[in-house]
């Protein structure tokens, strides 16, 4: 509780936000929220969405029984009337270790890449199931540990480390087809986007540090641009309409006085006027709420929206007609999660200006997590 009320303390001009507030309040309105993912008796996670030619498209990692787990794969889904409705799930990578955290981007030729990462951490867990295994699976956890087992004898060692880092696939037919994987340099969730240039810009870590990588080749190879001063962590950013490209990551941001710890998690920010050469210093945007997604409306205006960990558990978002400079007052477009394991939000913005937002989320009634779409305007 202490945490709590130190996050809802935190000074307005130390971050440049004056606190939550509701729909009526800051003249945005909901129109409607529902579940679009289509396979309850599996755990959904870190989806991104994009609106292109029409569609609605959103990737995410499926198939799986647990936040980590060794059966994670790759899946779309898709909807031509602007959420109501969304089609089946189609698979588009399913390796023999977990393909989790994905992402999503259209290139100026209309080339769809889209980004996930090969993960073995699900291996510790298998190792020591009691760490939490035989809390998220109760009397079930033998039989989920046989499934396990069983899956870890496809491949070697050797054949698992092949799999394993930052991968990406391309489908330059409006994803009827799609490539083989290949490995890429550097790897967040939400992934690259594109600059106005026609550029690819990818702000990513490679496991040391963080990066500006750059694709002029439709999203083929990358090269280095430059190192970026943040944590290597999650992050994402997006070019802005005088080009300045604005970066946010998950870290640590400063507490308080009064508060037991000297930091808590949240959203730090830099800027580059070069095209990701040279950074601003990073300064601290939200605390609490992380990782964000980026996104320039039609307006001009930049839109993130992000998760929140601590109670009220949820999604919310912030919007900057500066460019980034400043945010304006949190909206609290969802409260009522069951707990904290929920977030990775992902906004589009239809052609009516509709916004449609969809993150995961552990249900009340389930140890397993849905998608759960919310569509929502800005009066």
């Amino acid at each position: 509780m202490r945490l709590i009320a130190a996050l809802a303390l935190l000074s307005a001009a130390t971050f440049g936000f004056c606190g939550s507030v509701r729909g009526a309040e800051t003249g945005f309105e909901v129109i409607d929220t529902a579940v679009i993912s289509r396979h309850p008796h599996y755990f959904h996670g870190w989806p991104t969405m994009l609106w292109h030619d029409g569609l609605l498209r959103v990737v995410y990692s499926g198939g799986r029984e647990d936040h980590v787990c060794p059966f994670g794969r790759v899946e779309m889904i898709v909807s031509r009337d602007g959420g109501t409705t969304w089609a089946w799930p189609q698979v588009l990578q399913d390796s023999a270790i977990d393909d989790r955290d994905t992402s999503l981007v259209v290139t100026k030729s209309g080339t769809l890449l889209v980004g996930y990462y090969g993960s073995l951490a699900y291996q510790g867990h298998l190792h020591a199931p009691e760490r939490r295994l035989a809390k998220v699976f109760g009397p079930q956890l033998e039989e989920h540990l046989a499934r396990w087992r069983n899956a870890e004898l496809v491949t070697t060692a050797d054949e698992k480390e092949k799999l394993r880092g930052p991968r990406m696939i391309r489908s330059t037919d409006g994803g009827l087809t799609w490539s083989a994987p290949y490995v890429v340099p550097c790897f967040t969730p939400h992934g690259p986007t594109s600059l106005a240039d026609g550029t690819l810009f990818y702000a990513g870590a490679d496991g040391k540090k963080a990066g500006a990588w750059i694709s002029n080749d439709d999203g083929r190879s990358w090269q280095l641009r430059a190192e970026i001063p943040v944590r290597a962590g999650e992050m994402h950013a997006i070019e802005a309409d005088d080009g300045t490209i604005v970066l946010q990551v998950r870290d640590k941001v400063p507490a308080t006085s009064g508060v037991a710890a000297a930091t808590v998690t949240g959203t730090l920010q830099t800027e580059s006027t070069d095209g990701g050469r040279t950074w601003t210093t990073p300064r601290p945007i939200v605390p609490g709420g992380y990782p964000s997604q980026l996104l320039r409306l039609r307006s001009g205006a930049l839109l993130m929206t992000y998760g929140v960990r601590v109670k009220p558990y949820g999604v919310r978002a912030r919007l900057s007609d500066d460019r980034g400079r400043s945010w304006k007052a949190e909206m609290m477009l969802a409260d009522d999660g069951a707990n904290d394991n929920l977030g990775y939000p992902t906004t589009a913005e239809l052609q009516d200006g509709t916004l449609v937002t969809v993150w995961y989320e552990v249900t009340r009634d389930s140890k397993l997590a849905v998608l759960r779409q919310m569509r929502w305007k800005v009066r």
